[in-house]
């Protein structure tokens, strides 16, 4: 299967590698939603959906709903550890939009730097372990779509 994105065509293999990076990404900086919500496994559960449904073990369906209800762990919180929960709800949409991944990532970046407001590196850090850690596939892809889309997510790309 392909899919058509706005960057231009995606196979099958490289949709579930970008939700399996966008699922690393989430889970990098999840411990700032599970210290403040340590009872609420919603973010956990919608990195694994993204998982499960890059391994073929979830329908895009369940995986997304997985994804809104981390987003609604999200809403009421402030700062880190809202972020950290939007980055999972992201991550689990990925099979739905496969642009998602850039959610994931952005929302990690900002969760990083504001669980660390005097670091001025703390973004930039988070930025570099995500893009260490993608898989050499999809390496182009994502590095190509953060400059596009930098404007939209944040900033959170720049250098």
């Amino acid at each position: 299967m392909v899919t058509i994105r706005r960057g231009g065509l995606l196979t099958d293999a490289e949709h579930r590698l970008l939700a399996l990076w966008a699922a690393d990404c989430a889970e990098h900086v999840l411990p700032l939603f599970e210290t403040e919500k340590r009872m609420d496994t919603r973010a956990r559960d919608a990195i694994a959906a993204a998982r499960d449904w890059a391994n073929g073990e979830m329908t895009m369906m369940e995986a997304r709903a997985a994804g809104g209800h981390a987003m609604g762990a999200a809403r009421p919180l402030r700062g880190a550890s809202r972020f950290a929960a939007y980055a999972a709800g992201q991550a689990a949409c990925v099979g739905h939009v496969a642009e998602h991944d850039l959610g994931a990532a952005a929302y990690a970046i900002k969760a990083a730097r504001a669980a660390e407001p005097d670091n001025p590196e703390a973004g930039r850090m988070e930025r570099d372990w995500q893009r260490a850690h993608l898989p050499e596939q999809v390496r182009a892809l994502v590095l190509e779509d953060q400059i596009r889309r930098n404007p939209i997510c944040w900033y959170a790309f720049s250098d």
